[in-house]
Order: structure tokens, then sequence, then C-alpha cells
């Protein structure tokens, strides 16, 4: 017995591409990875304009079945170069899904959805669009945790925390 998602919907999400960010980035500069070296974070690369564009690559968008469990959603977050709104997501994931989908490595036990993977969209079953996420700021995954060991002797449970990046700096206080 694995159980069951409650009311599910499906995530579509854009999975980081590490290897062709790693690449060197497109534009102009001497860039040779789209990765900081100090930082180990994805670039801006500078564009004409007032903002340049982030270096990353993403694989192609799929759509997972979930669980929605939404924490906050575009809270008034006012900082001192204008509002970043505030949003936490946790989408639920059930390893029989990821398995039969072919996200999950047998060999480490290891889940194929990562940090900073995107999420794009959540849609409900038949796939008609129910909540679109703005980019930017955009909901990038800040922790992938297995869950619920010990039912039916085996993990079923993958919980995937979702938030917002800041536009700007905060101020000092």
């Amino acid at each position: 017995m694995r159980g069951r998602l409650i009311n599910p919907f499906l995530a579509e999400l854009a999975r980081l591409d590490t290897v062709a960010t790693a690449a060197d980035p497109d534009g102009p500069g001497p860039l040779t990875s789209g990765y900081d070296p100090d930082f180990k974070e994805t670039v801006m690369v500078p564009a004409t304009g007032e903002r340049g564009t982030d270096a990353r690559k993403e694989m192609p968008s799929i759509r997972i079945p979930c669980q929605v469990e939404v924490g906050t959603f575009e809270a008034l977050q006012q900082l001192a170069s204008g509002n970043s709104p505030n949003s936490k997501v946790t989408l639920v994931f059930h390893f029989r899904d990821l398995e039969r989908m072919g996200l999950f490595d047998a060999g480490t036990g290891d889940a194929l959805l990562r940090v900073n993977d995107r999420l794009v969209a959540i849609h409900d079953l038949a796939g008609h669009l129910v909540q679109s996420i703005r980019t930017p700021p955009g909901l990038y995954a800040t922790e992938v945790q297995p869950q619920s060991f010990g039912l039916g002797l085996c993990r079923n449970l993958l919980l995937v925390t979702f938030e917002e990046r800041e536009f700007g700096v905060r101020g000092a206080a």
C-alpha cells in the first residue's frame, strides 16, 4: 500500500538543464559558463536595455500529477527598489508517478526533480490551465524533500517547495 494524492492537479515544471547552462552562454562577453564561478548560481547575461537575461537553460517542460499546498501567493513585500511579491507553494508528488515517468534514479533512490527547477503552471487533470506563474519573478524549487518513510515499508511522497526570486536587494534595517 503506497497511498495516493488528495485532489490531484498537474504541475508543469521546467527542469534546469545543468549541462547546457554550464556551456558557453548566448550573448556577448567573456563568459565561458552560465554559472558564476564564486557563487555557483546562474548569471545574468548582459543585454541591451535595463535588465539582462538569465543564462539558465531548461529542459522541455513536463506535467506531473501533484497535490498543491499554497502557503503564500504574491503577498506584498516592499523593497527599496519596489515591490517583490512573496510566494511559497509546496507541491506533493507521489514516487509511483515519478517512477512511471522516468523521473527517478533507481541506482541512487533520488527523484530527478531538483532545487532550481521552475514551476511554470498548474493544470487540472483534463489539462486546462488553472494558474500560470509569472516569470519574472517565477517560482523555483528551493527544497526537495522525500517524505513518508515506513508507509508500506517504502517511501511514497516527495515534497517540493517553490519560492520566488527577489527583484531587488533589501534595504539596510
